[in-house]
């Protein structure tokens, strides 16, 4: 099987609805492991199964880890959902599939997130802070919506326009100079 590969704004797979996970068997194992190894050495802190071209309920997150050196705590999460929502609170997002831009997006601050685990155990989590936001803009990516999609007009679209330009400045061949 190829290395996994984040997809990257403007693929259409990114908009995909997934669909629920219904086996935990080797294969969905395999994927979930080379998940968390593309999210690490990205890095990242959430990575969701749509990211690299799999349309299933599937998210790995590790909130607590940073490339500077803490130990990793990796979650594999089957069919999330949030359950309950309270208050609000703006934070500044990023996604490695919307390369070199970030915003602050609004979100519930606190969650309550059903979901479950690797060995097919329900697991239902109060979370607030980092880990609610990062549920939330995983849960999004098993929706079909980007982190964009949740900001002004204005910035979305002058960010399109932007990624439009750098994606046909890469297409362009390279001129043949002495």
């Amino acid at each position: 099987m190829p290395p996994l590969e984040v997809l990257q704004f403007p693929d259409p797979r990114l908009k995909e609805v997934s669909v629920p996970v219904s086996d935990v068997d080797d294969a969905l194992r395999a994927l979930a492991d080379e998940m968390l190894a593309v999210m690490y050495d990205e890095p990242g802190i959430g990575l969701a199964a749509p990211q690299v071209g799999h349309a299933i309920r599937l998210v790995v997150m590790d909130t607590d880890w940073s490339d500077e050196g803490q130990d990793k705590d990796p979650a594999v999460i089957l069919n999330p959902e949030i359950i309950e929502r309270e208050g609000k609170v703006g934070w500044e997002e990023g996604c490695l599939s919307v390369p070199d831009f970030t915003a602050e997006v609004e979100r519930s601050a606190h969650i309550v997130v059903r979901y479950q685990d690797l060995d097919g155990k329900e697991v239902t989590e109060e979370v607030s802070g980092l880990r609610a936001v990062c549920f939330q803009h995983e849960i999004d990516h098993l929706d079909g919506v980007l982190f964009i999609d949740r900001i002004s007009r204005l910035r979305r679209s002058m960010y399109v326009k932007r990624r439009k330009k750098q994606l046909r400045q890469e297409e362009e061949p390279a001129s043949l100079g002495s």
